[in-house]
Formats: structure tokens, sequence, C-alpha cells
């Protein structure tokens, strides 16, 4: 096996822990997934004393056990065939309860409130970066290892900030900007200044099975993408049907449940053809699906909330100039943040469409390989009042007048 003396090198960079790595014991979180394999075999290369940990989080049965499903039953063996042939310990924790409560129950209420959560954030929120990291302090480790496309450094001052990697196409810290300060000193991601193709080939290099594993697409607990089965499998009421109105006040139709419905969505609607509409606001305790033009979508103030800020700067009612990312698809625009009669405000300056409540608006000191993530926030349900020209609110009250006449 011939590995690139280099790699090692930013290997030892990444990790950054004093004295002999052969003194310090590091968790690695092994998803059985070609990058957590990869983490793996190089922190062992590197001298370090490896564990490696697979959570058991979800069990789908036949349905989920194909190539490519992420925590499948498939994956915990991979995980254990990999960590075999590195000859490091391997253990599996159960945490199936913890994500349940945790992330599927949390991703369904969100759902059911309108909004478009991100499970993903909340289990490294939670399961991962929580419990699976109080987990690995249990085991005297000196770190806990994983696979993202993320890249952590030392500061001046003590502490460790988070930046974008160096490949930008795999780019995940959209998924970790609400990672907290204690939680980044202990993490380390030793893939942060490789792209993904350097990667595939040290997998190859070692001889490790999953070399050619396709990337996981699913959400580990959806197979298929399917986000509604999921929910009315849990909440067989989320089906409850309303209608679906236009912001001038016209009804154009009925739909079988809010579930079925994004922010920014605009296939599948069902109400015929005639001018391209889309969603632009769910209205979840009347049931309503409020739809309208492209540019009604279109938002330049956004608030947040469950703010994790990471910046030097105490935030207050002078504007801070940052890049914000509202999908994890778009790549970051110019924006400031600032509080606002006690709410966080981020205002975009060329304005966002499709501004969806659940999903997490991310902040960056830039944009490119090597910005430095100030941390982020969830958009909040309630959108500033003078970012909607003409609100859904205002115009649904107009179907109430229509109605009474």
């Amino acid at each position: 096996m011939i590995i690139d003396p280099a790699i090692i090198e930013k290997v030892h960079a990444a990790m950054n822990l004093p004295g002999r790595p052969k003194d310090h014991r590091v968790v690695v979180a092994m998803s059985g997934g070609v990058d957590s394999s990869v983490v793996a075999g190089l922190v062992k290369l590197a001298g370090y004393d490896v564990v490696g940990i697979t959570l058991q989080l979800y069990d789908h049965g036949e349905a989920i056990r194909r190539k490519g499903a992420c925590c499948a039953g498939q994956d915990i063996h991979d995980a254990r065939r990999v960590a075999a042939a590195l000859d490091i310990p391997h253990y599996v924790l159960d945490f199936e309860s913890r994500f349940k409560e945790a992330v599927i129950d949390d991703f369904v209420e969100s759902y059911l409130q309108g909004a478009t959560p991100i499970p993903c954030v909340k289990c490294n929120q939670t399961v991962k970066f929580a419990d699976l990291l109080a987990r690995a302090k249990d085991l005297d480790a000196s770190c806990l290892v994983t696979g993202h496309y993320i890249e952590s450094r030392m500061r001046a001052g003590g502490g460790r900030d988070l930046f974008t990697p160096v490949d930008m196409a795999r780019d995940q810290s959209y998924f970790l900007f609400a990672t907290t300060q204690e939680q980044i000193d202990f993490l380390r991601f030793p893939l942060g200044q490789l792209p993904k193709p350097a990667v595939r080939e040290v997998a190859a290099a070692m001889g490790l099975m999953v070399a050619d594993k396709p990337d996981s697409q699913d959400i580990c607990f959806v197979p298929g993408g399917k986000y509604a089965d999921v929910i009315l499998k849990i909440r067989p009421d989320a089906a409850e049907g309303g209608e679906i109105v236009h912001l001038d006040g016209r009804v154009l139709g009925q739909h079988d449940g809010i579930i079925h419905y994004t922010i920014g969505q605009r296939k599948g609607l069902g109400i015929g053809g005639g001018e391209p509409l889309f969603v632009v606001k769910l209205e979840a305790e009347a049931r309503r699906v409020i739809v309208g033009p492209r540019e009604a979508l279109k938002q330049s103030e956004i608030r947040i909330s469950q703010l994790n800020w990471l910046g030097d700067v105490m935030l207050g009612e002078e504007p801070i100039k940052v890049f914000a990312k509202i999908r994890s698809t778009r790549p970051p625009v110019e924006a400031s943040i600032r509080l606002a009669d006690s709410h966080i405000v981020v205002a975009i300056t060329g304005g966002e469409y499709g501004v969806s409540p659940g999903q997490a608006c991310v902040l960056y000191d830039g944009a490119g390989v090597g910005a430095k993530v100030l941390g982020g926030g969830f958009i909040a349900l309630e959108r500033p009042r003078a970012a909607f020209v003409r609100s859904a609110t205002v115009q649904t009250n107009l179907v109430e007048a229509r109605r009474n006449g």
C-alpha cells in the first residue's frame, strides 16, 4: 500500500494534537461509506490509536437495504468489514430511540407546522456531536474524527474555527453550522484539504471494499426521498386536505395535505395550466397552500431562530457584513446580520427566491474555498412583513371576506 506522504502530513496538520500520535486515542465515526472509511485508515496510518464507532440509527428492513443507502444494515456491515481490514476495534451503538426522539419526531412536527426541516443538521446537533462526542470522551479520546468535507483550524488565541473545504463540490459546512464552539474544539475533519477523487484513490490504494461505493443520496430514514410516506406512517392525521389559494384571493383547487408541498415548489400543484405559479406560503392551522407568481418568492430580509453565532464580533443593532447561504445547493450571497426588536434578521443584499422556513441560513465571512463559517440559524416560520410586499396573510383575509359576502 503506497499513500502519498503529503496526504499523511495533511492528516497530522488536521489533527493538530501535541506530542506523539500513538499517545492519542481518537474515535472515528464510521458510517460504512468511503469518506469515513478512508478517514479511519488515514488516521491509523498517521500513527494514532484508532477506535471506530458506528451508530445504529434507524432500521428500514428490506425497504432500505440497497447499495448507497445511508444508515442501513448493509452500511453497518461495511463499517465492520473496513474496521477489520484496518485492524482497529469497532463498536456499534444503538441510538435508535434517541434518534427517533431528537431527529425523526422533530422532522415530522416541523412538516406539520409548514416548515421544511433539515434532519441531518438535527442529527449532527444531537446524536452525533453531542451523544457520540460524549461517548468518545468516555473512552478517553483526544478527539472525535469524522469524514465531513469541512476544514478546522486553530486560531491564534486558542480554540478552533471552521472553514469551507478544498473540494467545494463536497462542501458540508451548511449542515454543520450549528456545531458549538466546545464541539468544534474536540472535532477533527481530515478530509478538509482533500478532493473527493483523491479520497477514492486512497480507498483503492488501501484495498478498502467500499472504494467504489456510491455516495448516499437519501436521508437515512426516508427511503426513496418519499417524505410524506414517513410522516403519514407516524402521523396519519397529516393527510388532512384544504384549499390551494392564489395571493389575489382566488381558490384554485384542493390539496390532500400541506406535507406534500414546500416553499418555491412549482410542479405537482394539481391546479392545471395558466400562469406559472409557485408555493409562496403554507398556512398550517388553516391547512391552506398559498401560491403566486415567482416574484412573490423574493425576500430581502430573513428572520432566523436558534442562532449559533461563531463570529468574533458581538451582534447588535449595527449590521455586520456576511455572506449568507439559504440552501445547501446555492452559493452564499452578500448579506448582513443584525438584531432588530429582539429578533435576528439577515438582510440579503440582492434578495433571494424560495426562502423556506425550517431550512438553514448559514453565514460566512466570504465565498469559495477557505471561507470562515460564522454560524447560522433556522429560517423562522414568521417572515418579516416588510419583506413580503403582498403578504399571504393579507391575501387569505380577502378569501375570508369574499366568503362572508
